[in-house]
């Protein structure tokens, strides 16, 4: 048989000809510009020659500092097609943050959104800096139409190096993770098969996820790959926006983390959005609570399940066929991560609690250039410890209990920050809550809640605590809850649970 190298460029290529007519949809300051594929792809082309012309070789790193725009979408296409290495930063982190990643990324360049462009920080590494929309200086359409449209994307071995992305830095810095082309061809394939994405040339996708975010789940890629229309929404991020986005382009499918779907969720005036087939809530677990008023809605919902180190899919919510739809049981394997995908091993160390480790073609062997990092999460054998707590059932569907670091401890026991949270949002006149461990002297640990009420909410501790009497074991209920008017957020929508633990830190009435 012949050996070709998987590229991300053949997607690109097969798209030119094949969907050359599909549209491509981006919002930008509330307008809607829409081009082709083919339009798209020959400008990928004209921009990876302008960046050839500045000096930018296979292996090199560019950045990009945007919102999820038709500008960034090329950008995905044209540089890990011509070789270089695409490096999407996160636009939410500290600009110290910021910094230490272009540098110790070593990006040669950044595309920047010009009403960014004050938030980006000096680097010693950045040699160009262009600016996507009107600005000063080197700027995006320039080397467009500077740029040769027949360029042609060479052929490099496919464990070249694609993509970089960096974990959040929710503890330390952030650690980089490097896509091959080869792993991400493959979870392109894999993420679109039926039980996982199931994406077709009939969808409209709609990517909520920050294209910063684990390559915006893949979707980009995906989309291309298939045919799909792809939309994307720039800045837009209110509840009653995203609402009328999904309505108005009659998306079929969306992806983003619970909190957006938490806000749609919650509005008074829902348009039309039965376009949608599914959506996808990732990067933090889902509720029973949000999953059925979803449901009472009609938006059908999938628990979607992975990390930066899988490229980032590992599994998605899909109940197995034999279950009856409805069922208890049924409704249990929604909420569970999922089956972890074709090509994808998986091992539970339960000498540390049921830590799932994890091997296979999608699946980081390393963190970029971070030694003391890489001693700790990655075995001998070569396996990725995840730090996940998780159980296997029968069918294969992995439950997430904790993160090993959220686990609150208490008299040698465990209690599952997770669980304990999904009780606590399953009383009506709660929005949101997150769980953390604070010290005790008598127990060694104990929950501590952080909630916020709904509007108009007059619920007191002692209310909740007889609510969750009857939901878990008497020794799980906190002795401390503190209402607050919203819980802070990481960069890429969790629950921030470093600086919740600061708060508990600082006394019992701090963040009441």
């Amino acid at each position: 048989m012949m050996n070709r190298p998987l590229l991300l460029k053949d997607f690109a290529e097969r798209a030119e000809t094949v969907f050359a007519r599909q549209l491509v949809v981006g919002y930008r300051d509330g307008e809607r510009h829409v081009r082709t594929v083919a339009e798209t792809i020959e400008r990928a082309r004209r921009l990876a020659s302008s960046l050839h012309r500045l000096g930018i070789r296979p292996g090199d790193r560019v950045a990009t500092f945007a919102s999820n725009s038709l500008e960034h979408l090329e950008l995905y296409l044209a540089v890990p097609a011509m070789g270089a290495v695409l490096h999407p930063l996160n636009i939410r982190i500290h600009r110290d943050e910021i910094r230490y990643v272009i540098e110790h990324a070593g990006d040669r360049v950044v595309f920047v959104d010009s009403e960014l462009r004050d938030r980006l920080p000096a680097a010693d590494t950045l040699e160009h800096t262009v600016t996507i929309g009107p600005g000063a200086g080197l700027d995006h359409e320039t080397l467009i139409a500077d740029g040769e449209p027949g360029f042609e994307f060479p052929e490099i071995p496919e464990d070249s190096a694609a993509a970089m992305c960096y974990t959040s830095g929710t503890t330390g810095q952030p650690k980089g993770v490097v896509y091959s082309h080869r792993s991400t061809v493959l979870h392109t394939l894999l993420q679109c098969l039926p039980d996982q994405y199931g994406l077709a040339e009939r969808d409209i996708v709609l990517p909520l996820v920050p294209m910063f975010h684990a390559n915006a789940w893949g979707l980009p890629y995906a989309s291309l790959m298939v045919g799909a229309r792809l939309v994307l929404p720039g800045t837009t991020s209110a509840p009653s926006e995203i609402a009328g986005m999904i309505a108005a382009e009659r998306v079929t499918f969306a992806a983003a983390v619970p909190t957006v779907w938490h806000g749609i969720s919650q509005l008074d005036d829902l348009p039309d959005v039965s376009s949608l087939r599914e959506v996808v809530a990732g990067g933090a677990p889902l509720s029973r609570d949000l999953l059925t008023r979803l449901d009472r809605i009609g938006i059908p919902a999938i628990q979607g399940f992975g990390m930066t180190e899988v490229n980032p899919l590992l599994g998605v919510g899909r109940p197995p066929a034999r279950l009856a739809e409805g069922s208890d049981e049924w409704m249990s394997a929604r909420l569970s991560q999922g089956r972890p995908m074709p090509l994808v091993d998986v091992r539970v160390d339960d000498s540390v609690g049921g830590e799932l480790l994890l091997s296979g073609n999608t699946v980081a062997r390393s963190y970029y250039n971070a030694d003391e990092q890489n001693s700790d999460r990655f075995t001998e054998d070569g396996w990725m410890r995840t730090g996940d707590i998780v159980t296997r059932d029968h069918d294969g569907l992995l439950r997430l209990v904790d993160r090993t670091k959220d686990l609150v401890k208490s008299g040698g026991e465990w209690i599952s920050s997770v669980e304990l949270e999904n009780a606590i949002m399953a009383h009506s006149q709660v929005l949101e809550a997150s769980v953390v461990a604070v010290p005790d002297e008598r127990w060694g640990e104990r929950p501590c809640a952080f909630v916020v009420r709904t509007a108009g909410s007059t619920l007191s501790s002692d209310d909740l605590r007889a609510h969750l009497a009857d939901e878990v074991a008497k020794w799980w209920i906190p002795d401390r809850i503190e209402f607050v008017p919203e819980i802070a957020k990481t960069s890429v929508g969790k629950f921030d649970k470093k600086r919740l633990r600061g708060l508990a830190d600082l006394g019992e009435d701090v963040a009441r």
